[in-house]
């Protein structure tokens, strides 16, 4: 139960005091505010408190229209709660096998209505769930093993979709190698991670991909598709580094067009004997100026 107001006094929501319903609701499901889902989440039963919530943990910068009155955007909200009762949901290890296999397939669905609704984050966090719940090899039966990684991959690869809609792109790669741990060729996280790739410009990884794919599946459309869109980025990033090359060539041209300066470099005869320099004398008919040899360093 509660009673909440903004800073200037308003009441704007009473829930479970004069007689009133008092408020049910799941932690975690975004079904109230964050500041009043975290809150809650730590309480004790009979634990009274007094919450000051920002606007990021309220309403947002949004108006929000409540039962007893509207709150204003980017409002500080204070909340006088009392937690009269709560069911604890099972930890994994308070659960047996069977258990555990059927908590994870309900969480799993939960996501995929969430999922159907757009309600990705929320989505993503049921699946993330579903493995908690299947995540210890060692302890499932032989006959248990199959259900348990075909709900692992499931998961994965949907919790991998929720990752591209939510341009999380490292964590949906994260996802499908995880898969491919299990299956080398899944097409469905060979062709997610190639989504994923091709977002991050790690366009060889997305083209390994999609081969190891169209491998397992060589009429499979969505990644025929896929593949068609990769080529098209390809030529567009080879068209860029022909640009960019075509420019550095230029300014090094350019550059070398500059003045060099020149640094005059005598290099002295070695010392003749007076036998090697009689025959000089002998053989050349006039004396000659030693040349000079030059060599030019650049300065620049």
């Amino acid at each position: 139960s509660y009673i909440a107001w903004l800073e200037d006094g308003t009441v704007f929501e009473r829930k479970g005091v004069d007689g009133g319903q008092p408020l049910e609701f799941i932690t975690d499901e975004e079904q109230v505010i964050p500041g009043l889902d975290r809150a809650a989440a730590t309480m004790k039963k009979g634990e009274q408190a007094l919450l000051t919530v920002s606007p990021e943990y309220g309403f947002g910068s949004v108006v929000a229209e409540r039962d007893l009155a509207v709150v204003p955007p980017s409002s500080n909200l204070v909340y006088e709660v009392e937690m009269l009762d709560f069911v604890k949901e099972k930890a994994p290890w308070e659960l047996n096998n069977q258990e555990k296999i059927e908590a994870a397939g309900k969480k799993k669905e939960e996501g995929n209505i969430l999922f159907k609704d757009g309600n990705y984050q929320r989505a993503g966090k049921k699946y993330d769930k579903a493995v908690d719940y299947v995540s210890e090899d060692g302890l499932f039966q032989d006959d248990e093993q199959k259900q348990i990684k075909a709900l692992r991959i499931s998961c994965w690869l949907n919790g991998a979709a929720c990752s591209l809609k939510l341009s999380d792109f490292w964590g949906a790669i994260q996802l499908c190698s995880k898969v491919l741990d299990f299956e080398s060729h899944n097409v469905k996280a060979l062709y997610r991670r190639a989504q994923a790739y091709m977002k991050t410009s790690d366009l060889i990884s997305a083209e390994m991909d999609i081969k190891k794919a169209l491998e397992a599946d060589p009429q499979n459309r969505e990644v025929k598709l896929l593949q068609k869109t990769l080529r098209q980025h390809q030529v567009e990033s080879n068209k860029r580094d022909a640009k960019l090359f075509t420019n550095m060539f230029a300014r090094m041209s350019k550059g070398s067009s500059m003045p060099i300066k020149k640094l005059k470099v005598e290099i002295a005869e070695p010392e003749k004997s007076e036998e090697a320099a009689a025959t000089e004398r002998e053989c050349v008919a006039e004396p000659s100026t030693p040349s000079e040899d030059r060599m030019a360093v650049d300065q620049s």
